[in-house]
Formats: structure tokens, sequence, C-alpha cells
């Protein structure tokens, strides 16, 4: 794509959504980049205060789900591109309240691509509708083999369901109105800011004020990390670079089982908190597994490697520093989060605009 373009990227105050953000608006000074978010619990504008006074950035405050806000905002700007990534993401969630992710996955992806169809017509050279999915859509794995991008779909959550559904919404409208779109799935993502729901945020937080880390059944879970840098780098790569109507998987190339992940972050929360070796470990505490829950996920990212040249950089273990160093030395954006200050900072950067 050229220069003087305008980018929307939807969920942008998210955990990956603010890196992409992020990478655009620094990158590519001469685009415009917008960010549309609900700012549901996990979307938090904290997350990009480095740039939120960018004279290249905007952000509007809209729900995907919501077609009448869709439709203005599309007559508020001519987006030459959209990297959709607004999505509910939690398993357990959509286990205790699958509907939400029907709406928000499905229902807000197809007025997404209505908008976008409608706005381009039959004048989409140069357009894209990138939309970022994950491998979960493709059920769970035994102990061999890796999700290809020709994977058949087998989702086991009202998550995975939804996001499948979404997957199929928009090769359909690329197939049968001309949309052109790019889909990508992606492994487990990990790296600074991620709500402390998930995983490892939620292990370091747990280490560090020495409270139970909880370990569905035995641990024997497996999947495949990926540095949330990494994933906004090949994003960045696809929209560019990647070819209209193809599927590109992402992963880490890092398959870990949970319980040697926790242990390997116990080691290094004892070594950064000047802990004895071993007392981290302790906090381990085994829970009730959740319903369905897939036993390995992974990814073959080699098409996106072999075609487009990307790969993940760091080892995960040093990602894993990374993370745990940034979450040690941002207590008040955790503690933000988890107080649920954080929903202040958009009417102290909005309100009045």
């Amino acid at each position: 794509m050229n220069n003087n373009k305008t980018i929307l990227i939807t969920g942008g105050a998210g955990f990956i959504g603010s890196h992409v953000v992020r990478r655009f608006v620094r990158n590519y000074p001469d685009y415009l980049v917008v960010n549309a978010d609900k700012l549901t619990y996990a979307g938090n504008l904290e997350n990009l205060s480095d740039i939120d006074r960018s004279p290249n950035y905007r952000f509007e405050r809209i729900d995907i789900v919501d077609k009448k806000s869709v439709t203005e905002l599309f007559g508020r700007y001519s987006f030459d591109g959209i990297i959709h990534l607004a999505a509910e993401s939690h398993v357990d969630r959509s286990i205790t309240g699958p509907d939400e992710f029907v709406f928000t996955n499905i229902v807000g992806t197809v007025n997404l691509l209505n908008a976008a169809r409608a706005a381009w017509g039959n004048n989409s050279g140069g357009k894209l509708f990138y939309h970022i999915s994950t491998d979960e859509v493709f059920g769970s794995l035994g102990s061999e083999g890796m999700f290809t991008e020709t994977t058949a779909y087998d989702p086991k959550s009202p998550y995975s369901a939804s996001k499948a559904g979404s997957d199929h919404m928009v090769r359909a409208y690329s197939h049968t109105f001309g949309v052109p779109a790019i889909i990508s799935n992606c492994s487990n993502n990990y790296g600074p800011n991620q709500f402390p729901e998930k995983l490892i945020p939620l292990a370091i937080n747990n280490i560090k004020n020495r409270k139970p880390v909880p370990v569905y059944g035995k641990g024997e879970n497996i999947r495949d990390w990926l540095y949330v840098e990494d994933h906004a780098a090949a994003i960045d790569l696809i929209f560019h670079s990647g070819k209209t109507g193809e599927t590109y998987n992402i992963g880490g190339n890092n398959e870990w089982k949970n319980i040697d992940l926790i242990r390997l972050l116990c080691r290094i929360m004892d070594r950064k908190t000047g802990r004895n070796p071993g007392e981290s470990e302790a906090l381990i505490t085994f829970v009730k597994d959740r319903p369905g829950h897939d036993l390995r996920y992974a990814i073959d990212s080699s098409k996106l490697q072999g075609e487009l040249g990307w790969k993940p950089i760091p080892r995960f273990e040093d990602g894993l520093e990374r993370t745990v160093d940034w979450y040690l030395s941002n207590e008040k954006w955790l503690k933000n989060v988890l107080s649920g200050d954080y929903e202040k900072y958009y009417d102290s950067m909005y309100s009045g605009r």
C-alpha cells in the first residue's frame, strides 16, 4: 500500500491491538490510523498513552455490534484498509456467557464487512479487509502434527466456534461479493499489556503477591506461545505484502506444557524478586479442568516464513523475561486494571473533545 492511507484498526485498545496500533502510528507517519474500540473490560486506552496525541492517530469509541455506529464511522472516514482485531477472546467467559461472543465475533464482523462492501463498491483496488483469527478454530491436536492453513475447522468452545463463524463470513464475502480479504490465525500470545485474566500475567501477579497460581487439571495441556510484538510485526507484513484471498498461520514455534511454562515462570520470578529457589513453585495449585479443554495447539507458520520472510525473534525464555520485567516495572498499570481505574483514562483524555 502507498502512503496517505487511512487505516481502521478495530479492537486497538486491547492487548494485541494496542501493539499493532502503536507499530502503525510510529512506522507509517503518513497513514491516518483510526482505532475503533468499545472499551470493554479488556480495552484499555492506557495501553496507548505514549502515542495517543500523535497527529496521525484518532480514537473512536464504538461497538461493532451496533450497525448504525459502524455505518456512521465509515461515513466519517474513507478507509483504505481494515485490520479487524475486535473480539471477545476468553474461553472461560465464552463458557459462562456465549451470547456476547456470537454478537461481537460474528455479527460485529458482518457489520464491518457490510460497511466495507458499501464503501468500496466496485472500486476495491488497493483496499483490504484483514481479519485476525485464532488457531483455536482448528480444534485440538494429538501428540503429533501441526495446524496448517488447510487444516479443517473443528472448534470446541463457544469462543472458537464464534471465531470460526467470523472466518467463514469473511471468506464468504470475499468469494460472493468480491471484498478483498486476508485472514491470519495465530497461536497463544503473551507479552506486555495483556489483561491479567490470561495465564501468564495472572501467574506473574499471583506469584508477586504470594497467591495460589491455578493450573487446570495436571497442567498437561500444550500451547504454542507467540510474543505479541512478533505477532504485530507479522500483521504489518501480511497487511502490506500478503496476497489477497490467502490465509496465513502465525506461530511462535514455542510449544510448552502449561505446567512446564508455569515452573519456568516461577524460577524467573524467584530470581527477579530475590526469593529462594522453589518459593514461587510452592504456590502452584491444581484446579478442576475446564469443560472441553483442548489438549494441544501447534501452528505451522512455514508459509508465512517462506513467502513473506517473517520469523519470530526472541526465544521463549527471552520473551518471558521481557514480559516479567514489564509487569514488575508497571505496577501502576496493573493496579489500575485490577481496580477498574483504567476506565477513567477515557474520560480524562476524551471528554469534551
